[in-house]
């Protein structure tokens, strides 16, 4: 199959929507952005080899793609519009594409994204998809913003997507402690919700792919002043397939830098903590921005100690 034959075949049958003007099978799509809106624009992807293993069911490659790249919307409170998708494909089979494409388009419904456009190559297995979503001026989440005495706070748990990817490499038996994790890395949920509820509200927010110590680190570095955080490991949320899978210290261990749980982290100035009740995902707050530098972890004993921010480098020797 040709690279237009595969492009028509698999990916030009969208649904109709108000705001694309022109989408799949010209040079560019024609898009209307929302009056009185900002675009807000992303991408994300994945390599074989580097974020996903030899051999991974299509279907389940297209789900984490996705919902990784619409993560990076919520974490600005936007709402999603638009994507477009390039494959590098090393042949194109339909046993390849069918899965791949049927659930991309499946998992685009459920988040109320519609694919515009993109690019097929061949070459060693990668997928990317930059994608577009629209947010009120002035409303948009950044990094930047915390201040001394707010709360850091993170939605749902922590550490589900490395705990997943374990079970992938020991080849561990089914259980349903195991299917909700192996679901968690392979199906990130983006937080769009939240992230729309806090948007003028939390101070700070970003989504956890790099692990909560080195992204919350990240947050630290776009202050224009220098802050460090205090995060209370007891208050960290760990699910319950984790604690029965793999026990409270490993856990402990992944909710802190393991990294792709696409939850969200935000700080919230601590007068607006009753906000978080009007919230409809499950938040936790976690620890404090202090104003002094460095990252800290208070054990249940009082212990502090200082830890450096170990998030995932692609390029770190």
């Amino acid at each position: 199959m040709g690279e237009f034959e595969l492009i028509r075949y698999y990916f030009a049958n969208q649904p109709a929507t108000a705001s694309v003007a022109l989408g799949i099978g010209d040079d560019c799509a024609l898009l209307q952005v929302p009056v009185g809106q900002q675009l807000a624009v992303s991408i994300d992807s994945l390599v074989e080899g580097t974020h996903f293993l030899p051999g991974t069911d299509p279907a389940r490659l297209a789900e984490r793609l996705l919902g990784a790249a619409v993560s990076d919307l919520a974490a600005m409170g936007a709402s999603p519009l638009w994507f477009t998708l390039a494959l590098t494909l090393p042949e194109a089979t339909e046993a390849w594409l069918e899965p791949f494409a049927r659930r991309l388009a499946e998992r685009a419904a459920e988040l109320g994204i519609v694919l515009v456009g993109g690019d097929t190559t061949r070459g060693p297995l990668a997928l990317s998809a930059q994608v577009h979503g629209a947010v009120m001026p002035g409303k948009a989440l950044t990094r930047a913003g915390a201040q001394p005495g707010d709360l850091i706070c993170v939605t749902g748990t922590l550490g589900d997507s490395a705990a997943g990817l374990q079970t992938l490499f020991d080849n561990t038996p089914s259980s349903a402690e195991v299917a909700f994790l192996q679901q968690r890395y392979y199906c990130p949920q983006p937080r769009l919700t939240a992230g729309q509820q806090l948007a003028g509200v939390a101070s700070a927010c970003l989504d956890i792919s790099d692990g909560l110590l080195g992204d919350l680190n990240h947050i630290l570095q776009a202050t224009a002043q220098p802050l460090g955080a205090q995060i209370i490991t007891d208050q960290l949320p760990l699910s319950a397939a984790m604690l029965q899978q793999f026990g409270h210290i490993q856990g402990h261990k992944w909710a802190l830098s393991g990294g792709e749980d696409f939850e969200l982290c935000f700080t919230l100035p601590a007068a607006q903590r009753d906000h978080l009740a009007t919230l409809t995902t499950p938040v936790t707050v976690v620890g404090e921005i202090l104003a002094r530098p460095g990252i800290f972890l208070q054990y249940p004993d009082g212990q502090l100690i200082t830890v450096p921010p170990s998030g995932f480098n692609h390029f770190a020797s």
